[in-house]
This record gives C-alpha cells, sequence and structure tokens, in this order.
C-alpha cells in the first residue's frame, strides 16, 4: 500500500484526508501521463453520496487541464465503469466511491484500460506529484484542452450486457433487492425487470447521506427481515458502488460470498465451466469452505485480502471464479471486478437450472464460527511488528491446531487492526478474540 492509494483506491472522508485538491492532482496527473502519445479517453462514473459530484468537477478540471477528454456516466456501479473502459477502448477509467463506508467517506478508484485495478507503480507516481516530489507538469493549451462528454449511453450498454448474460428468464420469481440507497439503485431494477421476475426493491432512494446506512450488504438484517416477512423467494444486497452482493435465502439465511462461491463453484464444476476446477479465495474465507470444496473435488487458491489480488492470481492462473467472503465475486468469464448484480445473475442461473432454492443449494456447507473485532490504532505497523503481539498471536495459534485459525491483519482503508479467530464454538473465538484484542489496547 501507498501512502494515499490502499487496497481499493484512494479513500478517506471527503474534504479532510481526500480533497478537492487531491482529487484535482489525481486528474491532473493522469490526464498528462496518459495523454503522452495521443488524446486520453477517460471515464468516470460515481455513487451517491454527496461529495461525489464536488469530487466529479475536480477530477474533471484536473483531467481536461492536462488534455484529456472526459465521458461522464453519472451514477453508476464500480464495474460497469470497468466493463466501459474494456470494450469502448478508453485508456482509463474512475470510480467515485467509498464503496460500503459511511456516506461522508469518498475514494477515488482507478480502473485501467484492461477493466482492472491500476497499476501499482502508476500510483506511486500519482502519489509522488501529490506530495510536490516530481515537477510541475504542463497545462493542454488552445484546442488541447480535453472536453466533457455526457456518456450516460455507456451505461445502458452495460444494463443490456447483464440482461443478455442471463440463460433463463426470471419469471414468477419473488426478488428482493438492497440497493443501499447507492449505485444500485440506477441499474438493478432495470435489469431484473427487463428479465421477468417480480421485483421488490428497497433502499431505492438516495437523498446523499443515506447511502449504507442501516441498509445493504453491511446490514444484511434488513433484507432477512423483508424476505422473511413478504415469503419472497431470494433477496440480493449489494453494497454502496455495487460491486459486492450478499444473498438472502428463502428462509431469510444469509448467503454470504463464501457460500455464493460455494454454489457457483459447485454449479460451473457441474457443467463443465468451472478452469482447472479451482476457486481463488482470500485468507479471510471460512475453513468450513475449504472442507465443503474439497468433499467436491474443487481446489482452491488463498490470496491476501482484496479483491485486487485474487483478480490478479485469477488473470494469472485463468481461473475464473473468485472472491471475498465479503461479497465481492469475480466471475472473468465476464468481469474483470466484482460485479454485485452479476453475481445476483448467476446465482439466478444455478438456482433455475437446477430447479432448486439457494438454501438447498448451499446446505452441504458448515460454516465455522467466525468473530471478527476491529481495533482503533494511531500506529498499524508498530502494532504488527511488536514482539508481545507476535507471541501472543503464535500462543493462539498453537493452542487452537488444526480446529482453528487467527488472522490479524491491518485495514487497507483504515486505522484499524482486524482480529478474526475462527474456531469451533462461539466460546472458543471470543476467548481468544478478547486475549489479542487486550493486548492490542495495553501497548496502544
Amino acid at each position: 500500500m501507498g501512502k494515499y492509494f490502499g487496497t481499493d483506491g484512494f479513500r478517506g472522508e471527503a474534504n479532510v484526508t481526500l480533497t478537492v485538491e487531491h482529487a484535482f492532482k489525481v486528474g491532473r496527473y493522469l490526464g498528462w501521463y496518459y495523454s503522452k502519445e495521443h488524446k486520453a479517453k477517460v471515464v468516470i462514473g460515481k455513487d451517491t453520496r454527496r461529495s461525489s459530484y464536488m469530487f466529479e468537477y475536480a477530477l474533471v478540471a484536473g483531467l481536461t487541464a492536462s488534455g484529456a477528454d472526459v465521458y461522464l456516466l453519472h451514477v453508476t456501479t464500480t464495474p460497469s465503469v470497468s466493463y466501459v473502459v474494456r470494450t469502448e477502448e478508453f485508456d482509463l477509467g474512475i470510480m467515485i466511491s467509498a464503496s460500503h463506508n459511511p456516506f461522508y467517506d469518498n475514494g477515488i478508484k482507478v480502473i485501467n484500460s484492461r477493466g482492472q485495478k491500476l497499476e501499482a507503480s502508476v500510483e506511486e507516481l500519482i502519489e509522488q506529484y501529490i506530495d510536490g516530489e516530481i515537477g510541475e507538469i504542463p497545462f493542454a493549451l488552445k484546442e488541447n484542452i480535453g472536453r466533457t462528454i455526457d456518456y450516460a449511453v455507456g451505461r445502458n450498454r452495460y444494463i443490456g450486457y447483464l440482461i443478455s448474460i442471463a440463460t433463463r428468464s426470471f419469471k414468477d420469481k419473488r426478488v428482493a433487492l438492497d440497493c443501499s440507497n447507492g449505485s444500485a439503485s440506477s441499474i438493478a431494477k432495470n435489469v431484473f425487470d427487463a428479465l421477468g421476475a417480480k421485483t421488490y426493491v428497497i433502499n431505492n432512494e438516495p437523498d446523499g447521506t443515506n447511502i449504507n446506512n442501516n441498509c445493504g450488504s453491511t446490514h444484511i438484517e434488513i433484507l432477512q427481515n423483508y424476505v422473511k416477512e413478504n415469503q419472497l423467494d431470494v433477496g440480493f444486497a449489494y453494497d454502496g458502488d455495487a460491486d459486492r452482493c450478499i444473498a438472502v435465502d428463502e428462509n431469510g439465511a444469509v448467503v454470504d460470498g463464501d457460500a455464493i462461491m460455494y454454489i457457483s463453484g459447485v454449479y460451473m464444476k457441474e457443467h463443465g465451466q468451472l478452469e482447472n476446477d479451482t476457486v481463488v479465495t482470500t485468507i479471510m474465507s471460512n475453513i468450513g469452505l475449504y472442507m465443503a470444496l474439497d468433499e467436491k473435488g474443487i481446489r482452491y487458491e488463498k490470496t491476501a485480502v482484496g479483491d485486487k489480488y485474487v483478480c490478479e492470481n485469477m488473470m494469472a492462473n485463468g481461473y475464473c471464479l473468485g472472491g471475498e467472503q465479503s461479497g465481492h465475486i469475480i466471475f472473468s468469464k465476464h468481469a474483470t471486478t466484482g460485479d454485485g448484480i452479476l453475481t445476483s445473475l448467476k446465482l439466478m442461473e444455478a438456482m433455475l437450472e437446477n430447479k432448486s432454492t439457494l438454501g438447498t443449494l448451499r446446505r452441504d456447507l458448515k460454516i465455522y464460527p467466525q468473530l471478527l473485532v476491529n481495533v482503533q490504532v494511531p500506529d498499524k505497523d508498530r502494532i504488527m511488528e511488536n514482539e508481545e503481539i507476535i507471541r501472543v498471536s503464535r500462543q493462539v495459534e498453537e493452542e487452537l491446531g488444526r480446529k482453528g485459525r487467527l488472522l490479524l491483519r491491518p485495514s487497507g482503508t483504515e486505522s484499524l487492526i482486524r482480529v478474526m479467530v475462527e474456531a469451533e464454538t462461539d466460546e472458543i473465538c471470543k476467548k481468544y478474540v478478547d486475549l489479542v484484542v487486550e493486548k492490542i489496547k495495553r501497548i496502544v
């Protein structure tokens, strides 16, 4: 991770740690960097938080001042920006979003011409420019100044692409969609309505401050209750920029990213679609997922946390399914990033082709209890390198043995240490999480 760019772009509280000056400089450098040999084409999307408009204008000013032409998708999803970049010959894309964070945070995600997260080497150059370590870059002059073009048509093409992926009609299926008052609000219902579902939509009225507020994939209990109360077939919840999906089955039970990978992996293997019979996970995936995959003869790889690393592994090895427990799922035949709405469509495909429910499809997956606690710290590196923390971590790992594990890691986007224990019972999880958290707080 760099000084400003983490695992998912440049993120922070709007006008505190991420300012319009930062956004302008990001635009200035990217516009200049990609216009060295030709006039760069950049496409920008944003989510529904109030500050997204402010950052959009700052980025546009920087990009056009450096000579790039900018195409605006307006409110849309992160995966739609990735799709437009890679299919319509753009040099890069930018998504303005802080994903699942509160409305007062925001972020700048840069996507390269292949539709993937920007290379770390270019992020490092941007950081050097922001900090004044690179000399001033020239402004574009006269006819070389960039233009700004309305490009809502790109979002519409993405909607059409999603609809084309479905293999069956959703007619007679009663589907709930929790749009998190975010980016999915402009897309998800259109897709499911076009495919014939009887669609029930909640949290679909963004006002700039209600994104992710007691709704969406980070507050799945809202959708659970809604599905049960209305006796629906299935429900899907998205996060702020709709690159995540968490599902709810017909009984109101949560189907998280691990369960989604299990259902999709088994379905794809049965239909000869799972390349090398392998699923790519992160180190956060549950032990139960690996045991269930073993039973089905499916191999797996483990990466660092972040769909960026999952995608890199998949592309390097030719795998076609991977993701995170949090709901970032990548189907590489169709997308190069996590895509919440696409994930919904693939789960619907597995249900319809098997003439089954989500609850039935995931019944052989036994999830081990898992407890995750975030600890606020002023210096993540100091905690991770502390000898006492290293010692207590080894002690916990030895006592858990093969029947559990401890995962201690710094957040890629916030000043947090994440302490996760997985074990046979909730009591064991709590015992060891409390032990490690107490040690961290004493040091802080």
